[in-house]
């Protein structure tokens, strides 16, 4: 078994990592020894085998790209060989060179798709040269789709991955509305059933909230909401009127507290509520 370097100068280090790799299979030491001195110039990885069962071998171990075999060889017939190539490497292109036009095993080999070309001996250097090429070139071509549906498939899956993510994260937000939601409905509801009156004002001092008590005390009722605090309820929201003081409504005496929301909570605005302190001072 042989493995030279065809396109590597004389005295200078092999590559490490060949780009284009071809494989010459032929029992005749005297065929190979000629095919690598004509395709020397092409600047190949040239691996050499005396049998099927050598190529193999050699498969096994590197990575390559087009295999050109002899068909009459001892041991296994170049057919069978390519057969087993592309099995094991279907990604490989395969040549047959034979002196031996035996039909029936070469039209079987073709039509199985292990044969990309079949060439006869003697053959003409320049054709022998001109397939290879082709069968390089479309061996490129099939990589780069191998590599672009790779990176097709890597994209969809990281795309899947961040949709996955994003839907995710639109349940948590979902469920969190519905829970904020469900508590904004108590908190109403609480804030309905308390017996003392209690408004609720925006950070902008608009009036968001009445409660039922608080809709009986004033005329205007549930009409409020909406309405600017400071001028629907001056008696209230006097400028610059203390946080706790006593006011009188519809001639009673009621205590009147505002409280800022936001220390424990997002929530803002304020929490006004009025507690009915008696008669009059």
């Amino acid at each position: 078994m042989d493995v030279h370097n065809a396109s590597a100068l004389a005295g200078a280090p092999e590559r490490l990592a060949p780009q284009r790799t071809l494989l010459l299979v032929d029992d005749e030491q005297n065929i190979l020894a000629a095919l690598r001195r004509l395709l020397r110039r092409d600047a190949y990885h040239i691996l050499t085998a005396g049998s099927g069962q050598e190529g193999l071998d050699l498969l096994a171990s590197h990575a390559v790209d087009v295999i050109v075999s002899d068909q009459r060889m001892p041991g296994m017939l170049g057919a069978d060989f390519l057969r087993k190539a592309k099995l094991l490497y279907p990604q490989t292109m395969r040549i047959m060179l034979s002196g031996y036009t035996e039909l029936q095993a070469v039209t079987d080999a073709v039509n199985e798709g292990a044969i990309f070309k079949f060439l006869t001996k003697p053959w003409d250097d320049q054709q022998l040269r001109d397939h290879i090429a082709e069968a390089f070139r479309l061996k490129g071509i099939d990589d780069d789709n191998a590599r672009l549906n790779q990176q097709l498939r890597e994209a969809n899956l990281a795309l899947a991955a961040a949709n996955a993510a994003m839907q995710a994260l639109l349940h948590q937000q979902q469920h969190q509305i519905s829970r904020s939601e469900v508590s904004l409905d108590i908190a109403r509801e609480l804030l309905q059933l308390l017996p003392l009156p209690v408004l609720c004002l925006d950070e902008d001092g608009m009036i968001a909230f009445v409660n039922a008590a608080a809709a009986g005390l004033f005329e205007r009722g549930a009409a409020l909401l909406g309405s600017d605090a400071a001028l629907a309820l001056p008696q209230l929201f006097e400028p610059h009127a203390a946080a706790q003081r006593q006011v009188i409504i519809g001639g009673k005496a009621y205590a009147v507290a505002r409280h800022a929301m936001g220390a424990h909570s997002r929530s803002r605005g304020s929490l006004v509520t009025l507690c009915h302190t008696g008669a009059p001072a």
